[in-house]
């Protein structure tokens, strides 16, 4: 199998997607605007901006992520197509090496307006059939209907602000989905889950791996609990609740199993040895008592702790803020109005 040079790499990853669309397959699109749309299924643009599958809800810059992405191809095939070069040759161990120093040390190249947003997994042809490259929908200019949809949930702003500070959670560009991310000890993304803001859609991305979860720091980072939740919503619908005193405190990690997967719980106490103390927050129902079930199973293996914890309203901790916030408005229009 061949290889591609640091050259070859750098020098394909610097050509956009509309490029190398005009120039190689053009006779597949049909000019729609200032862009192009596929022909054969027009969910698929591409323009000067980058391109974009709306089914996928991911989208990138660069005709290297396009071809690994979208057209299935493996990145030397892909850097060959791209250049009308030839793979070098292997001829031993130290061309080998190279080859794989010189695809895992290199980044997608940035562009002065659109950088990159599709994370690629550089490596050879069959490293990125093992690992599937996670893909991450372009940012949109602001986070403002993310902002409103999470206070529409009855979340607390000071907590969304702080995700968004923190680079766990932006609003996608096209869809203007909700897009938190978990990332791994070195800050780099390993997970993402999208939640429309104004239909009932959500999924997590490709390429998203379930072992690093959302999580929620406490203020004090040597504390020795954890409390899992469903989802982020589910995460920070609990915090909000802490937080406005509907409930009290808890100065502990919060994590999202995005569902109740417990790889991100797993992977989480291994690399917080000092947690005790496990608090399982998922839903009041069969799946939520399934998940305490697999967390018990952790507590004589870990030497944990566990603790359920369920909403004194509804099913689910958004559903028992909603409830409660509820409660609280009409109430305060009743006052309102005895006054007036």
């Amino acid at each position: 199998m061949g290889w591609v040079t640091d050259d070859q790499l750098i020098r394909a990853r610097k050509m956009p997607a509309i490029e190398y669309v005009r120039k190689y397959e053009k006779s597949e699109y049909k000019l729609v605007g200032k862009g192009y749309r596929l022909r054969k299924d027009d969910a698929f643009a591409v323009d000067d901006n980058g391109w974009y599958c709306h089914k996928k809800c991911i989208g990138g810059w660069s005709a290297l992520d396009y071809l690994v992405e979208i057209k299935g191809h493996g990145l030397v095939d892909a850097v060959c197509l791209i250049l009308g070069e030839k793979a070098q040759e292997r001829s031993g161990k130290t061309q080998s090496n190279k080859s794989k120093s010189a695809a895992t040390s290199k980044k997608p190249a940035t562009n002065n307006r659109v950088p990159p947003t599709v994370e690629i997994s550089a490596g050879t042809d069959n490293e990125s059939q093992k690992q599937q490259p996670i893909s991450l929908p372009l940012r949109h200019k602001d986070n403002k209907r993310v902002i409103a949809y999470l206070q529409s949930r009855d979340i607390d702003r000071s907590l969304i602000m702080a995700c968004i500070e923190r680079g766990v959670l932006y609003q996608s560009k096209y869809y203007h989905n909700a897009v938190f991310l978990g990332k791994d000890e070195y800050g780099k993304t390993r997970f993402a889950a999208l939640r429309s803001t104004t239909t009932t859609f959500k999924q997590d991305t490709t390429g998203s791996d379930k072992t690093y979860g959302f999580v929620i720091p406490p203020d004090n980072i040597s504390t020795h609990a954890v409390a899992v939740f469903e989802s982020p919503i589910e995460a920070l619908s609990h915090q909000t609740l802490c937080l406005q005193g509907y409930m009290p405190s808890f100065d502990g990690w919060r994590l999202s199993l995005s569902g109740i997967s417990m790889s991100g719980l797993k992977h989480f106490l291994k690399q917080n040895p000092n947690i005790t103390h496990c608090i399982v927050g998922t839903n009041n129902d069969d799946v939520g008592n399934k998940a305490m079930e697999q967390v018990q199973k952790l507590e004589e293996s870990k030497g944990l702790t566990v603790t359920r914890a369920m909403p004194s309203q509804g099913d689910d901790w958004n559903k028992a803020l909603e409830i409660i916030k509820k409660a609280e408005r009409t109430q305060n229009r009743t006052y309102q109005n005895e006054r007036g």
